[in-house]
């Protein structure tokens, strides 16, 4: 289901329901019904991962440092879009949010008519980060495979006494043969010439 779905299950973290009953009406207004209000803070990680949300808003008046650490924990963990508000904050604070990966952190802005726009952005940019975060992810992977494939070249060339070409084409056929990548077919020569103790490049 992709983000832009407009039945997004939405969860609202509130203690206070006169306020949260302010974010259900905004959401209501802007199309979005499928809404679970959570007002029980404790065991709050495991109630989230119940409700298995796309998106959470977080309404958290006056948070003391528990409460507030407590709530940068499950956003550390949810990995959604997380729109936070409180009625004050310090430096310190917010800047743990923006850690916590908090995609929208609002002081002193508690306004039906501003809940939508605010869940709007928090979703545009979780989204933007999510996907630095998969491109960096990709690029250590190819990284690490590149690295890989060098040290299996490496060992073929002094075992067999290779060229660096014919240690790749090796790799290359025995990778097509087996229908693996060359990365894995790297990764298996490495181990068996550890297993015989005859991987120098260590």
């Amino acid at each position: 289901m992709g983000m832009h779905d407009k039945s997004l299950n939405i969860l609202v973290i509130d203690p206070n329901r006169m306020r949260a009953s302010i974010i259900e009406e905004g959401l209501r207004e802007a199309g979005h019904h499928d809404v679970t209000l959570l007002t029980d803070m404790s065991n709050l990680m495991r109630q989230v991962v119940d409700a298995d949300p796309d998106v959470i808003i977080m309404d958290l008046e006056n948070p003391n440092r528990d409460v507030l650490e407590h709530a940068f924990q499950v956003s550390r963990a949810a990995r959604r879009p997380i729109a936070m508000f409180v009625d004050r904050t310090d430096a310190a604070a917010t800047e743990a949010a923006i850690d916590a990966g908090v995609s929208a952190y609002v002081v002193d802005g508690l306004k039906k008519e501003r809940v939508k726009p605010i869940l709007d952005m928090a979703i545009k940019r979780f989204n933007v980060i999510e996907r630095m975060r998969q491109e960096i992810d990709a690029a250590k992977t190819e990284l690490s495979e590149r690295k890989q494939i060098d040290r299996a070249k490496g060992l073929l060339m002094r075992t067999r006494g290779l060229s660096e070409e014919e240690a790749y084409q090796l790799l290359r056929k025995t990778a097509m043969n087996q229908g693996r990548r060359i990365a894995q077919v790297a990764e298996s020569l490495i181990l068996a010439a550890g297993l015989l103790g005859g991987d120098p490049t260590k």
